[in-house]
């Protein structure tokens, strides 16, 4: 991923910073076709059922971290990547179960029109804490585990609580995206044109593209942004660049496509999205998504600042990184407290090459 800089959610137009973009596009995605579905309600009625609920409340109990009266609001994104069956034949093997490759904090405060998200690497040492998972039995505290790795040992509830003890952030809301959603929404809005940094050849995937405007397919656009040995150091921090630009252009091509003239293709749309799509109970419909829709209508990519979380290679693994310090504990408290995040804290030792 590339350095965070200080630079102006508004001047999105140079390279970097459109690089900066966001994963938080996932949930804008979600939240317009949500928007545009409103005025065809009678399409949407057969959808809920494609929405999976989640009970984190139930599952994480009292302790927490206190919810502050300035704190906003809170989400937690998670996009997971399944690599079985057909899907698994794009990331060069079938391999089971499935993994939280992109994470996001999102901090919107209460009553206002911007946000700032907080990228979490993969690839993260952290503590995971003693955790309950889905069958009633517990699972210990461990030290020194990849953060996605508790995703697929223990399951979404621990992610949160992974986050909350590690941020010592409330998480109000939880939504995860399936990437293998990401292949039948590309195709349901005819592809996705990306403006290819540099010629890409990909062993592991396949994945050949010169540098310049290219549309993808969905197959492709998966491809695109799963491919790490093609780009940056082979490292996941060099592919979360990709990935974030990728969201933007999903994005600007949804924006283009007038979808309240067209309610079928809207349909078509939000099927493939909300098939894929896992949210807290408390989201868990339609009418409550739409709801949160919302009071989030005046978020957009415009008025957000996105920030990876400061790391710096393990000492130990230099193939792993670390929260470096001081920079991420005064990150965390600027979310907690809704404060300006210092230039200072959205440095990161460790970058993508």
């Amino acid at each position: 991923m590339t350095q965070a800089t200080t630079t102006p959610p508004h001047s999105r137009k140079a390279p970097r910073q459109r690089r900066r973009g966001l994963r938080i596009v996932l949930l804008v995605l979600l939240v317009l076709l949500l928007a545009a579905g409103g005025t065809a309600w009678w399409l949407y009625s057969n959808l809920n059922g494609n929405i999976k609920g989640v009970d984190i409340n139930k599952s994480l109990g009292s302790d927490r971290p206190e919810k502050l009266p300035t704190a906003g609001q809170n989400l937690l994104v998670l996009g997971s990547d399944s690599r079985s069956g057909e899907n698994g034949k794009i990331a060069g093997g079938d391999v089971s179960g499935a993994r939280s490759d992109t994470a996001l904090v999102i901090h919107v405060p209460e009553g206002r029109s911007r946000a700032t998200a907080v990228s979490i690497p993969r690839d993260t040492l952290v503590t995971r804490p003693e955790c309950a998972k889905s069958d009633g039995s517990s699972v210990p505290s461990a030290n020194r585990v990849m953060f996605n790795s508790v995703y697929s040992q223990v399951g979404p509830a621990c992610v949160v609580k992974t986050v909350e003890q590690m941020s010592h952030v409330r998480i109000d809301h939880y939504m995860e995206v399936d990437f293998a959603g990401f292949k039948g929404l590309v195709d349901a809005i005819g592809g996705v044109t990306v403006d290819v940094p540099q010629d890409i050849h990909d062993g592991a995937s396949g994945l050949n593209l010169k540098a310049g405007p290219q549309k993808l397919n969905g197959t492709q656009s998966l491809e695109f942004v799963r491919t790490r040995h093609g780009i940056g150091d082979g490292s996941d921090l060099g592919r979360i660049g990709l990935q974030q630009q990728f969201l933007l252009d999903l994005l600007s091509e949804v924006q283009k496509q007038d979808m309240l003239s067209s309610p079928t293709k809207t349909y078509k749309i939000a099927r493939s999205a909300t098939k894929s799509l896992t949210t807290d109970s408390d989201l868990a419909s339609l009418t409550k998504l739409a709801e949160f829709a919302r009071s989030m209508k005046g978020v957009n990519p415009d008025t957000m600042e996105t920030i990876m979380l400061p790391v710096a290679y393990d000492k130990v693994d230099p193939n792993r990184v670390v929260a470096a310090e001081p920079q991420a504990t005064q990150l965390w408290k600027a979310i907690r407290t809704d404060s300006e995040v210092p230039a200072s804290a959205k440095k990161s030792p460790a970058h993508g090459g």
